[in-house]
């Protein structure tokens, strides 16, 4: 895997003037009390690209009287029209994704585990996996998460996404040429309005929804993840993934008696 590029001055100034944003006082506690202090504790040495530093000194200190953890699970949107989704709005298990086309890890990810996860448990209707797109590399991240977002659109997501992380796409760059032709290759059938909808005001505003929720819950590299609320971070082995999900699914069960 290449190496994670260094932090910048204008990288830091660009992504802390975004992580202030709509935080409430019960969430910035799960990012300092749990959210950024249990992805630092699942992350492993290698497995993410972290370009930027840590937002929790952003979080104010300030206490809710809300369970955090219940915090960070209530994140799972369940909308059944969501574009950026694949299984029942209502599986007992949530499995949110904050990711970057250009994250090898991601792309690692979404190649070696997420099939599997696909096939084992969201086909049953365990688990729903809810993509966030999460752009922490800059233009071309930026790009391609709103042309995953105007593939999504024509109900594509899952194909643009394949092909955007097929081995050595990321090399290819994310260009306004290269991102209409992973359109094509994903099967868009409506190049003009792909072409319409990432350039959009839509596209934009959704792409801020997914990075102010990463921002304000601690998210500080790719990928990262949330099963039920608890942090993974991470590409890590299927194994941890799968404990993960029986673990949330037996807690599932056990509320719901």
């Amino acid at each position: 895997m290449p190496a994670s590029p260094s932090p910048s001055s204008s990288s830091s100034s660009s992504s802390s003037s975004r992580k202030p944003l709509l935080i409430s006082a019960g969430v910035a506690l799960a990012a300092v009390t749990l959210g950024l202090v249990s992805w630092q504790a699942t992350k492993p040495d290698h497995g993410t690209d972290t370009p930027a530093p840590s937002s929790a000194a952003s979080a104010p200190e300030t206490r809710s009287a809300e369970d955090p953890a219940a915090q960070l699970k209530a994140l799972a949107r369940r909308e059944s029209g969501d574009k950026l989704a694949a299984g029942r709005a209502d599986a007992p298990v949530v499995l949110i994704e904050y990711s970057d086309f250009k994250c090898g890890y991601c792309g690692k990810f979404a190649r070696d585990t997420e099939p599997g996860l696909v096939k084992k448990y969201v086909e049953d209707g365990t688990l729903r996996i809810e993509w966030r797109n999460f752009p922490i590399f800059g233009a071309d991240s930026e790009a391609a998460a709103k042309a995953a977002w105007a593939a999504g659109q024509q109900d594509r997501f899952a194909q643009f996404h394949a092909a955007a992380y097929a081995e050595g796409a990321k090399e290819k760059g994310f260009g306004a040429e290269r991102l209409t032709e992973l359109a094509r290759e994903a099967g868009v059938p409506d190049l003009e309005r792909f072409e319409k909808d990432r350039a959009g005001e839509q596209a934009a505003a959704a792409l801020a929804k997914d990075q102010e929720e990463g921002y304000r819950i601690g998210v500080t590299s790719t990928p990262s993840f949330l099963i039920n609320g608890q942090p993974i971070a991470g590409a890590q082995p299927a194994a941890a993934f799968d404990a993960a999900i029986a673990k949330a699914k037996a807690q599932a069960q056990a509320a719901a008696k």
